[in-house]
């Protein structure tokens, strides 16, 4: 069941105002962080600490922000299965918590496939080489799973979750953190094509993490979400296009005499 996105919205506004709050400290981190840190695609990921540190902070300022009505709802339902005001509190927290554990998760895979293909392709991934067709190979692909039947069901998951908390709610701390890291699937099923792309154009980038997590709120908030992810996919391939063939060009696309992230702790 699909709930109207106005009503959504309105539902749990201290859950809604708290979100908000923790994604505008995730922002304000992730600008002091990573300023200037960008070197383009092929960006070297550093060392796995500090890596998970940027990639949870990153992930809650551009995903907590179209996980809002979520959110909401789901402190809405548990209103209404628990008492006392520090359940109502902690119960969110422990979702967006498991929300984010989710991701987390896909972060790891991603800085183990990452270490795979450096050590599989050596230099053969580098600007100069391959690593235009690479990056822009690996944003075509996530154009076309724009257009996926697994996208779209995720996406409509991610749209009207009430359907998992009618039948996956567990009561307690440890439920909500389950249901959040359940959610938290769907989102990444949803979502990865774009961070893969993400990773085409440049990790680190905070023009294009600005960009994803407008993409992201559009196609999740908005009435017109699924058209705008259609919307999306032809964009991406265009920009895959675009670098495949002429990398220079690409507006807001890192030279590689940026400096690495292979010098980060």
């Amino acid at each position: 069941m699909l709930l109207p996105t106005p009503l959504r919205i309105r539902s749990g506004p201290a859950a809604a105002v708290a979100v908000l709050g923790v994604a505008l400290v995730a922002w304000v981190v992730t600008l002091v962080r990573m300023r200037g840190m960008d070197a383009g695609p092929g960006t070297s990921l550093g060392g796995l600490g500090w890596y998970l540190g940027i990639w949870v902070t990153t992930t809650a300022a551009m995903m907590l922000p179209s996980a809002v009505p979520v959110v909401s709802l789901f402190a809405r339902i548990s209103d209404g299965r628990t008492s006392g005001a520090a359940s109502r509190v902690v119960l969110p927290a422990c979702f967006v918590a498991g929300y984010l554990v989710a991701w987390g998760a896909f972060g790891l895979a991603a800085y183990g496939a990452d270490r795979v293909l450096e050590q599989v392709g050596g230099d053969m991934l580098a600007r100069d080489r391959a690593g235009p067709y690479v990056a822009g190979g690996a944003i075509v692909a996530a154009g076309l799973y724009q257009l996926s039947p697994l996208k779209r069901a995720c996406l409509r998951h991610c749209r009207g979750p009430l359907q998992l908390f009618v039948h996956s709610w567990r009561p307690g701390r440890l439920g909500a953190v389950a249901l959040g890291v359940e959610h938290g699937g769907y989102c990444v099923g949803c979502c990865w094509g774009l961070m893969l792309a993400l990773f085409g154009v440049g990790v680190m980038s905070l023009f294009w993490m600005a960009v994803l997590a407008l993409v992201v709120f559009a196609e999740k908030v908005l009435p017109v979400g699924e058209r705008v992810s259609q919307c999306v996919a032809l964009g991406l391939v265009a920009l895959g296009i675009w670098i495949a063939a002429a990398p220079a060009g690409v507006p807001h696309l890192i030279s590689p005499s940026a400096p690495s992230l292979g010098e980060m702790p």
